[in-house]
């Protein structure tokens, strides 16, 4: 329909010739900016698996995450929550566990040699209460457990911290190579090398206020004991 359109809307000024460049600059402009409507078509389990290969093929991904867990890192229930939730609010098909199994899956990646996760989140997405106390509790014990893995190296920016740029959306940094970012209507992703150094420095920037190690352990305990179940 789209291309009728645009084959209608060529002919209809008088520059039918011009129709070959509009419709590429269209196929483009949808590769970048992924329509949630388009995607979740078929439910959340085809998209999962979609990122199932994205993130089997990359070795190295820089991730900000400012709003909840990461998803490399995130409990069965915290994920079988936000599906429920955003089926809802998109009117999407529920093929809940359907996209639990294939999001779990994309976890073995980092048990795979020469992989490696920098993760730096913001302390509200350990505070948000988007979950239920139990579930939420459940997740921030597992967060503890990965500090200290060798594939994973997770900072924690304290809702106090000094901050050299604004916290901004969450977004991925796949091997210098592509940049997604997870929007309410559409999720984008941006492969140009300008754009991809930019998020590297946003990254490098709010990387600088995390704390790591015994520190980051102490941040999420602290908000871990504060939870009443």
């Amino acid at each position: 329909m789209r291309t009728r359109a645009l084959r209608s809307g060529a002919e209809a000024v008088g520059q039918p010739a011009v129709f070959d460049e509009l419709r590429a600059r269209l196929k483009g402009f949808e590769s970048h900016i992924r329509s949630w409507r388009r995607l979740l078509a078929a439910g959340h389990a085809p998209v999962q698996e979609t990122w199932n290969a994205l993130v089997d093929e990359s070795r190295t991904l820089y991730v900000w995450d400012d709003h909840v867990a990461n998803g490399l890192l995130r409990t069965a229930d915290c994920v079988r929550s936000l599906f429920t939730s955003h089926a809802g609010l998109r009117r999407s098909p529920q093929d809940t566990e359907n996209a639990v199994r294939a999001r779990m899956k994309r976890q073995e990646w980092l048990y795979q040699p020469g992989k490696r996760l920098n993760l730096v989140m913001w302390e509200a997405a350990l505070r948000s209460r988007v979950f239920v106390p139990e579930v939420l509790a459940a997740q921030l014990d597992g967060l503890l457990g990965v500090v200290g893995m060798d594939t994973v190296h997770l900072g924690i920016v304290p809702l106090d911290a000094p901050l050299r740029v604004p916290a901004g959306n969450g977004f991925w940094v796949l091997d210098d190579r592509l940049v997604t970012v997870e929007d309410w209507h559409a999720e984008l992703w941006l492969d140009d090398a300008e754009t991809i150094t930019l998020y590297r420095r946003a990254w490098d920037a709010l990387a600088e206020s995390a704390v790591y190690g015994p520190d980051a352990q102490h941040l999420i305990a602290c908000v871990r004991r504060s939870i009443r179940l």
